[in-house]
This record gives C-alpha cells, structure tokens and sequence, in this order.
C-alpha cells in the first residue's frame, strides 16, 4: 500500500459514497468535509509507520493460551455478537422491503359468484325472479416508474444501512474481544494482589512474633506489640476485597462466553506470565480503514445522503402504470373461450400541491440527519486518533514505571530483610521496621498496578488500532 503523508483530507461526500448520488434527481446537495489526518503519530516509536498493523488473532501475541481459549469462545458463543448478527439479518430483510418498489406488482385473482335476483314490479309480493352466475379469472399488474430515483435512493439508504449493521457487528466484536482481554487482565492483577498480601501477611506476623517475643523480654513496648499486630490485621483484612474481585471477574468472563458462572472456571495465573508484545501502529490515514466505527459512521453518512435524495424526489410527480387481464364468464364451460377475455390498461400521474408541508419537513428532517451522521463521522476519526495516542503514551510510561518500580520493589525488600535481620540482633529501632514493611509491602502492591495497567494500555491500543480487523475479510466472514 502505497503510504502518502497528509495534514488534511478533503473527502467530496466522502469519495466512493458519492457514487450514484446524483440519479436522476436534480440539484444533489454533497456535503464536503475536511478532515485533519496526521502524518503520524506524536507518541509513535520511529519508524512504526511503515510497520505492518495487527494480525488479525492480535490476542495470540500475549502469549496466554488461557486468554486465546477465551477469545475464541467469545468470538462463537458472545451473546451480544449474536444480537448484531441479528441485526444484520432483519437489516438485509430490509433491503429487499425497500427493493420491492423498484419492481412490478402483480396479483391473481379467481372468483366464482352466484346471485338470485327478483324481477317484475311485485316482486316483493311474490313475482317472478332469476339465478345468474359469474365466473372469472384474472391477473392484475401495477407498477411505479421510478423516473426521479425515489426508490432507488430508497433502496440504496437500506442497503448503506444494511452495510451499517455488519460493520456494528465488528464494533461489537472488538468491544467484546477487548473487554475479555482487560477483564482477564484484572482478574490476573487480583490474583497477584493475592499472593502479595499473603507473603506479606507472613512477613508481619515473622515480625510480630519476634516483638512478642522481645515484650515478653521486656525489650519491646506494648506501642510496639499493637502497632505491628494492627498491621498484620490490615493484611488479614485486604485479602477478601480482593477475593471478591477474582469471583466477579471470573462471573463477568462467563457471561461473555455465554456460560453460566457456576459452571465456569478460569485458572488464572500472574501478570508476570503475560507477555506484552510490541505493536506498531503504522499511518494514521490507515485508521480509516481498520476501525470499523469509522466504516460505520461512514456508512450511516452514505444512508443518509440517499435519505435526502429520496426525500427530494418526493416532490416530483409520481406515475403508476396499472393493467388487469383475465376471463369473464356466466358459463363456467365457457371461461376460457375467445369472447371471454377481457383487459384494461391505465396510466396515472400524482403531483403533491399542498400537504401541509409534509414533504418539505421530511425533506428538513433528512437533511438534519445527514448533518448529524456528517459530523458522526468527523468525531469517530478525529477519536479514533484520539485513541491511539492515549494508548501509545500509556503503554509506554507504563512500561517505563513498571521497570522503575521494579527497582523500588528491589530496593524495598533489602531494606526490610537487613531491618529483620537487625531486628533480631536487637540493633534496630522497630519503627524503623515497620516503616519498611509498610513500603515494602506499599511497593508490591503498586507494581502489580503498574503491570495491569501495562496490559489495560496494550489492550487499549490494539482496539484503538480496530484490532487485526480486514474490511473485505471480516464483512464476508459477518454474513450469516
């Protein structure tokens, strides 16, 4: 692909979507847009710009067979990709409702009738009366002619919007795919939480047990005792809001894999166990592409150019053609004889004059949508840029406090085992020690923080980028 540097884009009813806008209809308003397109990105590594986008299976590069079984699950049995699914079925049906006046309609008919009469000037009082029969069998056609491209605009804004659904179908895939990723991701953090309160946990009560011991020397003061045991109480105490943070996780990853929670377990692990891989953004013109809420945006914009159409074409007159055919008989034998057939042929001209303005509303109301659905589309490409250089700055200060805070971790826990270990010499002051139990264990839980928030970023960039996301691919692929 052929990469060319922009600081705007000037789309004429966005390029491709002007095609067959201008019919038969004259005085075809086109909105034109300018869109501001970056080169590149501000927080974008040199040179990932002309790096390829993500595969489509972008899960697969965090390395955690666990998390690509959940995606996959996901991508079969999540009930919201189920409802767009849905969606773009009664949205194809729809087509053909609106294609259906672009051609003729023609009905059959069959009657059989019979119906006794009285005849003569007494006939209520009893005068002569008669039996007659009538037997017929026709067909009759109408058609509209769709001189102003009313029907076709008609049957092109369904069709836009028939195209509109399965794009929301890959939003809603990619919505769903990152919410498995950072949902995993936190359940992970939780688990971690875990394991770091319970070593700390042990580490106090380490400590508690040697200050009960020296109060019971009488080298330690009650002030001592309490202190350390009311921080051995609050790393008791933070191990169950963390336990409900696994549970709730664990419940949210089974309704998106449409499962029961009872019957739904994830083994979990640790955030250490996730590789975090690199991903190369590539050119901010690029996004136009890949993310399909600008494809949907752009879509919804078409629609509604050709609602206006419709809504102007209406003004103009309308013609319908009409013919019946068919056979007319009082002889059933006789139905199908050459005297019996009959046929009318018509032709009809419709012109709007007064409405109480019905049709110049419609028209107002059209074109008010189509400037809504313009500036849709402005906002999703200027937020799916937005998008990106959020993600791009997180995951790289991230990446950068995760190292630093592993070095704050280090130097943390030497701290406390030289404070433990003096302690035991009894050449230490035990504020001393508490103070670097409390950073120590403060600097635990704030790089398992840090991580998660490494990985939240990462998943974050990958869904600002549309994922792995083909158009031709994924659309045919969101076919039911």
């Amino acid at each position: 692909m052929m990469r060319k540097p922009a600081r705007f884009l000037r789309v004429a009813a966005f390029g491709g979507l002007s095609l067959g806008l201008s019919g038969c209809v004259p005085g075809v308003e086109k909105p034109e847009l300018s869109l501001e397109v970056p080169a590149s990105y501000r927080a974008a590594a040199k040179g990932d710009a002309d790096a390829a986008v993500p595969a489509l299976a972008w899960w697969r590069g965090f390395r955690s067979p666990e998390l690509t079984g959940l995606m996959e699950s996901a991508q079969l049995y999540n009930l919201d990709i189920a409802v767009a699914i849905a969606q773009i079925v009664q949205a194809d049906a729809q087509v053909g409702v609106s294609g259906a006046a672009l051609l003729p309609s023609i009905s059959g008919s069959a009657n059989a009738e019979r119906q006794k009469v009285a005849t003569g000037s007494n006939s209520l009082l009893g005068g002569s009366s008669g039996t007659f029969s009538q037997y017929s069998l026709g067909l009759s056609a109408s058609y509209i002619v769709d001189f102003w491209g009313k029907n076709r605009a008609t049957l092109s804004a369904s069709e836009e919007s028939a195209t509109v659904a399965r794009y929301n179908r890959e939003v809603v895939a990619l919505s769903t795919m990152a919410t498995v990723a950072n949902t995993y991701f936190q359940l992970l953090a939780a688990q971690d939480q875990i394991k770091v309160t319970k070593r700390n946990l042990a580490a106090a009560e380490r400590i508690l047990a040697l200050i009960k011991s020296q109060f019971a020397g009488g080298t330690a003061s009650q002030l001592d005792l309490s202190q350390q045991e009311a921080l051995v109480a609050t790393q008791r105490a933070a191990i169950p809001p963390l336990e409900v943070t696994v549970g709730q996780n664990m419940a949210a990853l089974a309704l998106l894999v449409a499962r029961a929670p009872a019957d739904f377990q994830v083994r979990g692990g640790s955030t250490t166990q996730i590789a975090v891989p690199r991903v190369t953004p590539g050119m901010p013109s690029e996004l136009l592409y890949q993310r399909p809420d600008i494809r949907q945006a752009e879509a919804q914009l078409a629609s509604s150019n050709f609602s206006v159409d419709a809504a102007r074409a209406a003004f103009f007159p309308q013609i319908q053609l009409t013919g019946t055919t068919g056979f007319q008989s009082a002889v059933l034998a006789s139905l199908f004889a050459p005297g019996a057939w009959y046929y009318t042929l018509a032709a009809g001209l419709t012109q709007p004059l007064f409405d109480g303005f019905l049709l110049e509303s419609q028209l107002k109301l059209a074109k008010g949508q189509q400037l809504q659905n313009l500036q849709a589309y402005r906002k999703a490409v200027l937020s799916a840029f937005a998008d990106v250089e959020k993600a791009l700055i997180a995951l790289q200060k991230y990446t950068l406090q995760e190292r630093l805070q592993s070095d704050v971790v280090a130097a943390s826990r030497k701290a406390f085992e030289v404070a433990e270990t003096q302690l035991r010499g009894g050449t230490v002051n035990l504020i001393t020690v508490l103070q670097a139990q409390q950073t120590l264990f403060t600097a635990e839980n704030n790089l398992v923080t840090v991580r998660l928030n490494k990985l939240l970023a990462a998943s974050s960039l990958f869904q600002a980028l549309g994922g792995g996301w083909t158009p031709a691919g994924t659309l045919a692929a969101a076919v039911p």
